[in-house]
């Protein structure tokens, strides 16, 4: 579990490799009490998560987003998704003042397919919103139901990032896989999409759209762990393509949701041995030419 040399390990990771600290694109902050409801199910090993799931970090508020700046985090998500119809309009309100009020993170919106939608999005676009989240497994949701057409127009012409969860790890759901993506991207194909968990464990099929899409991106989050690597392995031979697609891999941890301190997550990818450069590029400089952050 956690201790306090996480702090200690994480900067020293991002100062070996010269960076001024990370940038991590799957960072889970929500209003209080969605966020306990969120904590409530990992501990009830519910049916989308099917294990015993401790979260590492269960503090409060203010003290989550102190760690990340003790992390060496420069930039972050406030990753918050709707279960339910009525739910995503609030959280875009309430994302949008979390934003306002803390330094550093990048101002997250979400959607679902509902009536409205198109509209909302365009407020929160808007607003300033500068990365989206889905989450077609919670959801339970087809990424193609008419209703989120608007919705992926006007953030296929905004140019703006969508941390899609759409693979079928830790366990699937009606919608999730390569398949529903791959006919929303037949039809939207400007999207720029941001494949959480690198489409664990669908991880082949996910590659396979990122390298037929230039607007595909990958997240790393929580893939390549002993926690994943013991359900979800990720196919070694595989490597060499991730590899070949190191300018379109951005760093995320799932932070505070994961059930092991946060520098593991950097020495999972440290110790894949695709060298120094990737690594400069995917738990930095890759998120920070998408958001227009600083690269120095």
């Amino acid at each position: 579990m956690p201790t306090a040399d996480d702090a200690v390990a994480a900067r020293a990771f991002a100062g070996r490799l010269g960076l001024p600290g990370l940038v991590d694109v799957h960072t889970h902050f929500m209003p209080d009490r969605v966020m306990r409801k969120v904590w409530a199910y990992f501990d009830s090993a519910g049916p989308l998560t099917g294990m015993a799931w401790p979260i590492a970090y269960r503090e409060e508020e203010a003290r989550r987003v102190e760690l990340l700046g003790e992390f060496g985090v420069l930039a972050f998500t406030s990753m918050l998704y709707p279960h339910k119809a009525g739910m995503a309009q609030w959280l875009n309100g309430w994302a949008r003042d979390f934003a306002r009020r803390t330094p550093g993170c990048l101002h997250t919106a979400t959607f679902f397919p509902e009536p409205g939608a198109g509209a909302y999005v365009a407020d929160a676009l808007g607003a300033g919103a500068r990365v989206f989240k889905a989450h077609v497994q919670v959801g339970g949701y087809d990424p193609n139901d008419p209703l989120l057409d608007p919705v992926w127009g006007a953030l296929a012409d905004a140019g703006a990032p969508v941390v899609v969860h759409c693979g079928s790890g830790p366990a699937p759901g009606k919608h999730t896989g390569p398949e529903p993506v791959a006919r929303l991207l037949a039809r939207h194909p400007r999207l720029r999409l941001i494949v959480a968990h690198l489409g664990m464990p669908e991880y082949l099929d996910f590659l396979a759209l990122a390298e037929a899409y230039e607007g595909v991106l990958l997240d790393t989050t929580m893939a390549f762990t002993d926690f994943s690597e013991r359900f979800a392995p990720f196919p070694a031979a595989a490597l060499p393509r991730l590899a070949a697609l190191g300018d379109r891999v951005l760093l995320g941890s799932d932070f505070p949701n994961i059930p092991y301190g946060y520098p593991h997550q950097l020495e999972a990818l440290e110790r894949l041995g695709l060298g120094d450069d990737w690594l400069r590029a995917v738990c930095h400089d890759n998120a920070a030419r998408l958001f227009g952050l600083p690269l120095g």
